[in-house]
């Protein structure tokens, strides 16, 4: 059994979830509403205040369907409730940050500036001119965003310079020596 998929997922106060046709979800909450259709494989009930996910064999399929459908689920509801977000550093001369309006703007070394827009349901903020903080209730798309703002100036191994999480340890490497 998987240890993970027959854990319940407590429905907290305040939030509502729907459980439509062909694995429909629906959850809505103080935060938003966020929808997702699930694997038609999974049995996913409502049972006193709880969602229990089971799977109908121990199949392959369903059994590496089973725990991530229950963390689906879980994470659908901690956006709705908490939200999530992912801070980014801006390290380098002259690299740095701006936000107007829905626009955020990367001055990161190129002869032009990166500008990117921000996805439907997720907000960038920016703080001081190297501190980037990316919101929303989806999981899935705090995530994707972020790595989208990341891969415009990776971190490099010998200064350190471009665009980490705040929680990436990057692995310096030491430069070249001259000849002897």
């Amino acid at each position: 059994m998987s240890r993970i998929g027959k854990l319940p997922v407590v429905v907290p106060a305040g939030v509502e979830v729907k459980i439509g046709e062909g694995n429909l979800l629906t959850v809505k909450g103080p935060k938003g509403t966020l929808e997702r259709k699930l694997s038609a494989d999974m049995n996913i009930a409502m049972e006193d205040g709880q969602i229990v996910v089971t799977r109908p064999n121990d199949l392959k399929k369903n059994r590496a369907l089973h725990g991530l459908t229950r963390t689906l689920i879980f994470n659908m509801i901690v956006g709705v409730t908490q939200g999530y977000e992912k801070t980014l550093e801006i390290n380098g001369v002259g690299y740095r940050a701006a936000k107007s309006g829905k626009k955020l703007t990367l001055t990161l070394g190129y002869s032009h500036p990166v500008e990117m827009e921000d996805p439907e349901g997720i907000e960038s903020i920016v703080e001081g001119q190297n501190k980037i903080i990316v919101r929303g209730i989806d999981k899935e798309k705090v995530g994707q965003f972020a790595a989208e703002i990341r891969t415009k100036r990776p971190p490099e191994p010998y200064k350190g310079k471009g665009i980490k999480y705040s929680d990436e340890y990057i692995r310096r490497k030491v430069g070249k020596t001259g000849k002897k």
